[in-house]
């Protein structure tokens, strides 16, 4: 299919602003086909493990599909609690094993990897991440394992959008819109959301902004997927919803209050996830692919209390929505499933996020939703409204994706009526949830992307020289000291400039090194730090930058040194400098790039 594509780019000429709506639609058809076996599998999966050996019934909501699978024999569903409680260890272990064996980059959640791969590594993602993400997440699921399909799904989807990408020879921009585009189909079509599906894409690579570039794409592949999976599993919502209207004003006080316990929850739950994570799970001295057995079998020790604490718990939503669930059981679901969410993927088991935010948001509005309606039974008539808002309120706090949360909750549960609280309830949430994020590698904004520093940076900076630069600057070496300066003369002069890292030269003003004075090993006693000179202390060798390179070259060893300037020399055959010039600033190259573009502008 891919050489047929590139045969009609080659004879029609299409430009790629043409060509993507093609290469966007393959990705929809390669996508959705991955949605549909990856449902098929896990739903194999778990009617093989959490049903045929454990004996415990898989609860799903109402739009899912039930396989009969007639090739087996009927499920006995006799309900051995203690299989219950190994098989999630287990499912752990086999994950792990062949995750660190065939991709180390599948496991966890998956939506890190893919918002990496977008901002570091030139949306290149390898093709063997696709099936061994969706086995590895097929045994995490299908043995108990409490998390998502989202996470999986995008990664698999992405994987295969960047392949596509790499063999139709495409650059790093054109590359990671169909990585994106492969995200959005999978998400849109497993999750019945297509637009949901390619907004979450676009939104969640940053915490403040989307990448506005790859909406059309991603809407256009997530719109070919869902209609392959709805071909296969038929057209329905994700959640049976009664018929839920709001016109009643008085109710957003509730919903408000809903709003801020989202927000409390959704701070404990990202630092809970994270602490797990790096300060239990990564310090085990084990190796890391037994770790996701140590998270299950904490996950199957917590289902000795309440077993609907395992898998996605969508089918346990379904129930909150019918009114089938008690206040205390929601409640301790809802914790429980912070814990045990925390447990699977935190561990290294491959499973995502996002259902279980929602799955929380859900149990904490489900229990909003019932006092209230008990309390003032004139206001609140229907506490599955509450459900819908908690779902969307808490992941748009933890994840950062209002948007997204908002359209995908609607789509999966068909409740447009909703969207007035949706919208209030989410912006309360987010407010106080900016600072945090389940996803690490999230970055703030386009401008704090690598994806994105060459179109904010390089025409600008590519056109000054540093001897330029420095000319232009004020010249200063007040951050440069000799080697023989003692340890006492260097930190005054530290407090002084205000500056932590210096430029060190020798007694001929050769080039040594740098030194940075928040990192330095020295003695807790003041006066023998102050007898100690720069000469004893730990002077690291840098790259330095040269004279005659572009502020565009400057930036990125500046970037790369870690350090917030770096010595300017020049080289050994350009005979109009001698010696060290001094050094360059990273605040010197903003102020250079913010000058430059105001010239620009003026002469526009």
């Amino acid at each position: 299919m891919l050489r047929w594509i590139q045969t009609l780019r080659d004879a029609f000429s299409f430009d790629f602003s043409t060509r993507i709506f093609f290469y966007a639609v393959v990705t929809g058809l390669v996508s959705g086909l991955a949605a549909v076996l990856f449902t098929w599998g896990l739903s194999l999966g778990h009617r093989l493990l959490m049903e045929g050996i454990a004996g415990f019934p898989q609860l799903v909501p109402s739009g899912e599909i039930q396989f009969s699978f007639d090739f087996l024999d009927p499920p006995q569903y006799d309900r051995r609690l203690y299989v219950l409680v190994l098989l999630p260890a287990f499912g752990g272990l086999l994950s792990g094993l062949i995750v660190w064996r065939w991709a180390p980059e599948a496991q966890g959640p998956g939506t890190g990897a893919v918002i990496s791969a977008f901002h570091n590594h030139r949306g290149v993602m390898r093709l063997v991440v696709a099936p061994v993400k969706a086995l590895a997440t097929i045994l995490t699921l299908a043995t108990g394992g409490t998390a998502g399909r989202e996470g999986p799904i995008m990664q698999i989807g992405a994987s295969l959008g960047s392949w596509i990408g790499q063999r139709l020879g495409l650059s790093a921009a054109q590359r990671r819109i169909l990585l994106l585009a492969g995200c959005a189909g999978g998400l849109g079509a497993i999750f019945r959301a297509p637009l949901g599906g390619a907004v979450t894409s676009v939104e969640v690579l940053y915490r403040e902004d989307f990448e506005s570039d790859a909406l059309i794409p991603c809407v256009t592949a997530s719109i070919v997927a869902y209609a392959v999976y709805m071909g296969v599993f038929g057209f329905s919502h994700m959640f049976r919803l009664p018929e839920i209207l709001f016109t009643d004003l008085r109710e957003l006080w509730v919903y408000l209050v809903l709003g801020l316990l989202c927000a409390v929850a959704g701070i404990i739950y990202v630092h809970l996830f994270q602490a797990l994570r790096d300060r239990v799970f990564r310090r085990l001295p084990l190796p890391a692919w037994s770790i996701p057995a140590i998270g299950g079998l904490m996950v199957g020790a917590m289902a000795l209390a309440d077993i609907r604490v395992l898998g996605s718990g969508f089918g346990v939503l379904q129930q909150a929505i019918d009114g089938q669930l008690a206040l205390r059981v929601m409640v301790l679901l809802a914790v429980m499933k912070m814990m045990a969410a925390s447990c699977t993927v935190g561990s290294g088991g491959s499973g995502g996020v996002f259902g279980p935010s929602v799955f929380i948001g859900g149990m904490l509005g489900g229990a909003v939703g019932t006092i209230a309606a008990s309390w003032y039974p004139e206001i609140v008539h229907e506490p599955a409204a509450f459900v819908v808002v908690g779902m969307g309120s808490f992941l748009a706090g933890v994840a950062n994706t209002p948007l997204a949360a908002l359209i995908i909750v609607t789509e999966m549960t068909g409740s447009y009526h909703l969207l007035p609280a949706l919208m209030v309830v989410t912006a309360l949430a987010l407010i106080f949830t900016r600072k945090v994020t389940i996803y690490d590698d999230q970055v703030q904004n386009r401008f704090h992307s690598p994806a994105h520093l060459k179109d904010l940076t390089v025409d600008i900076l590519e056109n000054l020289r540093v001897r330029e630069a420095l000319e232009r600057l004020d010249g200063s070496k007040e951050a440069m000291v000799s080697n023989e300066t003692p340890y006492f003369s260097l930190s005054a002069l530290a407090r002084r400039l205000g500056h932590l890292h210096f430029v060190v030269t020798d007694a001929e003003g050769n080039l040594r090194g740098m030194i940075r004075l928040d990192d330095l090993d020295l003695p807790d006693d003041e006066a023998l730090r102050n007898l100690i000179l720069i000469e004893d202390m730990l002077v690291e060798e840098v790259e330095p930058i040269y004279s005659s390179e572009d502020l565009h070259q400057a930036l990125q060893k500046l970037l790369a040194s870690g350090f917030d300037k770096l010595p300017v020399v020049q080289r050994a055959h350009d005979e109009q400098d001698s010696g060290l010039l001094g050094y360059l600033m990273y605040s010197d190259l903003l102020r250079l790039y913010d000058e430059e573009m105001a010239r620009v502008e003026r002469m526009e």
